[in-house]
């Protein structure tokens, strides 16, 4: 018989959130082999990067804790799961896969404390 355990994440730790345009943050997800999913939760539209999985991040991961190096959001009010990025460079329309993550305990409690952070940083 097979033990399974359910062990959710016991805290994120955000290293650095930075503020962009919605075409910035669209155009962040684009690499040579294709474009990355974004992410949406509740008003947000994000991607983040996660620190490499040394030894140390390791442990803190065993231990229910995670690392985002940096976190890259724009405000979009309404989901829609597929976003147009219109790239000169590339002289073309990209489609950029959305994700929305409101089910995620995490997502929604990074969101709520993303909300915050940005109301403290208006002030």
């Amino acid at each position: 018989m097979v033990e399974i355990t359910y062990s959710p994440l016991q805290s994120l730790i955000v290293h650095d959130i930075l503020e962009v345009d919605q075409d910035s943050i669209m155009r962040g997800r684009v690499t040579p082999a294709g474009t990355m999913p974004l992410y949406w939760c509740d008003g947000f539209l994000y991607s983040f990067s996660s620190l490499p999985m040394t030894d140390e991040v390791v442990k803190d991961y065993l231990k229910g804790r995670i690392h985002w190096a940096e976190v890259q959001f724009a405000r979009l009010d309404r989901y829609e799961p597929v976003l147009s990025l219109n790239e000169e460079e590339y002289k073309a329309e990209l489609k950029i896969r959305v994700m929305d993550t409101g089910i995620s305990e995490l997502h929604r409690e990074f969101v709520k404390w993303l909300k915050t952070m940005t109301k403290k940083r208006s002030k």
